[in-house]
């Protein structure tokens, strides 16, 4: 547990450090490699509904435990070179599941733009981060799309690896890199195949299912967490339990809503997907605009659940082996 604790540390000073350094090989790059050869083999071959669902039960299988396998690997590997480059391994490989330096970043680089007053730049950037059309959008929807965008990824992309790191991290023979990489196979899955539309309806169904289910616990802890740090903690609650239900997805909504119970500020509204229209349900109350402030407000709320959950895992694994 010595070594979990270390790991955990490291791993979230890394992540705030250096993020994902863009010439490195990431292990969500080569899961992403996978899935799209393994898809392609898969609506090559199966053309039924059915053969379909269990290509993608199979694919959802293989991806998300064989890539907390061939982690485990990978740090006892070279553990039995030496310790410490295991724990350095292993750091690197959970720093590599953690998105928090990754979403200020992204944030910061369509921020830039966008007060320089150059939107067509901040448009052309923007859309390298989101799945809407973002050619017609105002300044005002840019900072709705950069805001959605970096509180619905908070849970998924940073809160959620860091809750199965610690959960690895009590695991005995597992440690906290072995199951974020699980998670963050299955986050890759959903992002890419986990769609209600052709092709993947049938084949990316499982996934969806899969990564919702995973992200559920996660999700509803850092609403709880967000609300106590915002110090309206039965507002925030209140506005979720109205706003989160009405939108699809059994986490975005809240974990959005979360940000926007707190900022005061409405999400949702109109958006453009290849040119049809997709009404998103609204999220809070718009006694404010959402400004340039709004996003980084949320990103810090984000940075301190992180470090509140770092320090509260640190804290009770340094119990564990004291006791």
């Amino acid at each position: 547990m010595t070594s979990s604790c270390a790991v955990l540390i490291l791993a979230a000073s890394l992540d705030y450090l250096i993020g994902d350094p863009w010439n490195w090989i990431h292990p969500v790059q080569v899961m992403g490699w996978f899935i799209s050869r393994l898809t392609k083999l898969a609506l090559k071959y199966c053309h039924h509904s059915l053969t379909q669902r269990l290509a993608g039960i199979a694919l959802t299988v293989l991806l998300v435990i064989g890539s907390g396998v061939v982690g485990w690997l990978i740090i006892r590997c070279a553990g039995l070179v030496h310790p410490i480059l295991e724990i350095l391994v292993e750091s690197i490989l959970l720093a590599s599941c953690f998105a928090l330096k990754s979403l200020r970043t992204a944030a910061e680089t369509v921020i830039k733009p966008l007060k320089a007053g150059n939107i067509k730049e901040a448009r052309s950037i923007l859309s390298n981060f989101v799945g809407r059309d973002t050619q017609n959008l105002t300044s005002l929807e840019i900072l709705r799309a950069v805001l959605e965008t970096v509180t619905e990824n908070a849970t998924d992309g940073v809160m959620a690896p860091l809750f199965y790191a610690v959960l690895g991290a009590f695991v005995p023979f597992t440690g906290p890199a072995t199951f974020a990489l699980a998670y963050k196979a299955s986050s890759t899955l959903d992002s890419m195949i986990g769609y209600r539309e052709v092709p993947f309806i049938y084949l990316g169904w499982f996934s969806a299912r899969l990564e919702d289910c995973l992200t559920w616990f996660p999700c509803r802890l850092t609403v709880i967490t967000l609300a106590l740090l915002s110090g309206k903690p039965l507002k925030v609650i209140k506005i979720c339990q109205r706003d989160a239900p009405k939108d699809s997805s059994p986490n975005s909504g809240w974990s959005e809503c979360a940000y926007a119970a707190i900022l005061d500020v409405q999400m949702g509204g109109i958006n453009w997907y290849r040119g049809v229209a997709k009404v998103k349900p609204l999220l809070g109350n718009a006694i404010y605009p959402i400004t340039i402030n709004s996003i980084k407000t949320a990103l810090q709320l984000t940075r301190y659940s992180f470090l509140l959950w770092l320090g509260g895992a640190a804290s009770l694994l340094l119990f564990a082996i004291n006791r």
